[in-house]
């Protein structure tokens, strides 16, 4: 039984001024009038304990990890609190010069070991998918996927196991197809890599 509930997870984001309502561009290019901002409540330790601990639970019994994976920047906020709460070791996948994941000691991540990969709102999913890319390319087996917020609604999916804290369908259009209410609110790009 989860000790969180969905309008628990909600309150934390809504409390911490983290979710919030306009007309915004996302790091996809794709525009909404809802955007999480995920700075507000990973930045409150209380608030990434409570909802690492949460995650951990959900998925320590499922997934078995050898070690959890993280993409800069906060998934490597969320890798280590969620490593801690299993027992396990957190390894962080760095952006380099191209845009690639790596990681900058090898050694954390090892063929044939079990890796979780967390990371805080799933929009598209491509933070993701590069961290499970890299996670193939080890030798390693992905055993799970944990998420603060998926905002796709479930619409995106992964090979493993994968849990979410909160599942949301948020509606996202083009540029070239908003809604004329929308197009009326002065537009906002909040985000940093275009990979969520």
């Amino acid at each position: 039984m989860n000790s969180l509930t969905d309008a628990d997870v909600l309150r934390i984001f809504e409390e911490s001024g983290a979710l919030l309502r306009g007309h915004f561009v996302l790091t996809s290019g794709y525009h909404s009038d809802q955007y999480f901002e995920k700075f507000q409540v990973l930045s409150q330790p209380h608030h990434v304990e409570t909802l690492c601990r949460e995650l951990a639970a959900r998925l320590l019994a499922r997934t078995k990890p050898d070690v959890v994976l993280g993409p800069t920047t906060l998934g490597i906020v969320m890798a280590y609190e969620v490593a801690k709460h299993m027992g396990t070791p957190a390894a962080y996948a760095e952006l380099d010069k191209e845009g690639k994941r790596f990681l900058r000691r090898e050694e954390h991540l090892l063929p044939g070991q079990r890796v979780l990969v967390v990371d805080d709102i799933l929009t598209t999913g491509g933070s993701v998918r590069e961290c499970i890319e890299l996670v193939e390319a080890k030798g390693a087996t992905l055993c799970g996927v944990g998420l603060l917020v998926d905002r796709s609604g479930g619409a995106v999916t992964f090979p493993a196991p994968t849990e979410a804290l909160l599942r949301l369908t948020v509606e996202k259009w083009p540029a070239d197809a908003l809604p004329e209410w929308l197009a009326a609110i002065p537009v906002a790009r909040p985000g940093s890599t275009g990979k969520k």
